[in-house]
């Protein structure tokens, strides 16, 4: 039997980009707040249409409604793009979301992983030009999180630079499966087990109703696995982008910016749960393979782009690993009582 979740009511910061020129310093000081604590932020008057959000929520479902052998062959790779399906497991949960997404990038590495016009018309060119818009709001970000380290302004942005050929950014686009709510959920149904993100800075677009996003802040170090047991949930709202820290971030900040572990829960209570088709777009700012990577105060070795997304592989790896061992553990003790 899964243990009762525990709840706080924590008031997730919203920070407005509105006269960002004019209000830079004010802005960079919500922002560095927000990071030094939760890690996960609201940001409005960021200059996307919702109209515009709401066009590329409706490329999503034209890509999900296909066939799955229509996407499949789109399949995901380890270029960290293209399609799957109920794939990925959490070491949190031990068992796969329920859910299927895909994943776009700028480079070369997405040369195989479009589906052809014919099959989706307009898909590929539609999906890009909201990758750019996205991508605009993050480099605002960027010059505030790298003025709070005292960085360059342009420190970040310029590790992140979507024209460079070695560049990991990923436009997300999620589908979590409805559930019948007069019908029993299993214990193991998990939409998305607890995590942090891997990249430095995710910005995540909601549709208001579809709710199930939920944080645990509390991680002190970016190599914990571990989190806390108190969850906040954070209900969409129009015109909000939900931005939290990644693991990159609170190493390239010498760990004071917080990555917080999130989930989205399994609906459970028809009241107040969310129980159908749950859509998501994330964004993943994820930097040149090539960049060199290191804090301010040097508390972590220099490491590539490329050799710090490698290694959060491998910790994820090991720490599923470790969940397996417990839970084939726990099952002989149950078989043998």
């Amino acid at each position: 039997m899964a243990s009762k979740t525990r709840y706080a009511d924590r008031t997730i910061p919203q920070v407005s980009l509105h006269d960002f020129d004019a209000r830079i310093d004010a802005i960079t000081a919500e922002l560095v707040a927000a990071a030094e604590t939760f890690g996960f932020f609201a940001v409005v008057d960021h200059g996307i249409a919702q109209a515009e959000i709401a066009a590329q929520f409706a490329q999503a479902e034209r890509f999900f409604r296909l066939p799955d052998d229509v996407k499949a062959a789109v399949a995901f790779t380890r270029q960290n793009v293209g399609w799957e399906k109920a794939a990925q497991v959490r070491p949190s949960t031990g068992q796969p979301d329920q859910k299927e997404s895909y994943q776009m990038q700028y480079g070369a590495a997405m040369q195989a992983a479009w589906l052809p016009e014919r099959a989706l018309p307009g898909f590929r060119s539609a999906s890009l030009a909201f990758m750019r818009r996205a991508q605009g709001v993050s480099e605002k970000l960027m010059v505030c999180l790298a003025r709070g380290l005292e960085l360059d302004d342009d420190y970040f942005v310029r590790a992140h630079d979507i024209a460079h050929p070695e560049i990991q950014t990923v436009l997300r686009l999620l589908h979590y499966f409805p559930l019948d709510p007069d019908a029993p959920v299993p214990e193991t149904y998990c939409r998305a087990g607890a995590h942090a993100d891997w990249g430095l800075l995710t910005l995540l677009f909601q549709r208001p109703g579809e709710n199930g996003l939920e944080i645990c802040p509390g991680r002190g170090a970016f190599t914990e696995f571990g989190l806390g047991d108190t969850w906040t949930k954070v209900e969409p709202v129009e015109g909000e982008i939900i931005c939290n820290i990644g693991d990159l971030l609170m190493s390239w900040s010498d760990d004071r910016f917080k990555s917080t572990f999130h989930r989205v829960r399994t609906p459970r209570d028809p009241s107040v749960d969310y129980f159908g088709s749950r859509y998501s777009m994330a964004y993943f700012n994820q930097p040149i393979k090539s960049c060199q990577i290191q804090g301010p105060l040097k508390k972590y070795p220099v490491v590539s782009g490329s050799e710090f997304i490698q290694a959060a592989i491998q910790r994820n790896y090991a720490a599923l690993e470790a969940r397996k061992a417990l839970d084939r553990k726990a099952e002989i003790q149950n078989t043998a009582q």
